[in-house]
């Protein structure tokens, strides 16, 4: 079993986790059920499937927990895109939260790539 907390990816992950919970905080009342819950669940769950692909018995296991993280940060990356298109969320934010994104996601397809060649 692997120490998820000793991964830079799951570390990248779970720091934009409360600043994703910060942000929509401002969102409006109405998307409590709609876009805030959807972008909170979705930016969560990249740490959280990584956490639990760690504890997997095989490399082809763990992939597969990888493989539901990036479908995770791509949809982060789609709700940040709609929330600054309906101006939910200010520019420099969305900027800011999507250029984490792209780091992460950088570091979850070596991630991928890593645990691949091993299986």
């Amino acid at each position: 079993m692997k120490n998820y907390k000793n991964l830079t990816v799951w570390q990248d992950s779970h720091e934009l986790v409360p600043l994703v919970y910060k942000e929509t905080k401002a969102f409006p009342r109405e998307e409590v059920y709609g876009i805030t819950s959807q972008l909170r669940r979705a930016a969560a769950s990249i740490p959280a499937n990584i956490a639990e692909g760690c504890a997997k018995n095989s490399d082809r296991e763990f992939n597969r927990f990888l493989q539901i993280a990036m479908g995770s940060l791509n949809e982060s990356e789609y709700f940040l895109f709609l929330s600054k298109e309906l101006n939910y969320l200010a520019e420099a934010n969305y900027i800011k939260m999507s250029g984490q994104l792209d780091i992460i996601k950088a570091k979850l397809i070596n991630l991928q790539k890593k645990v691949m060649q091993n299986a």
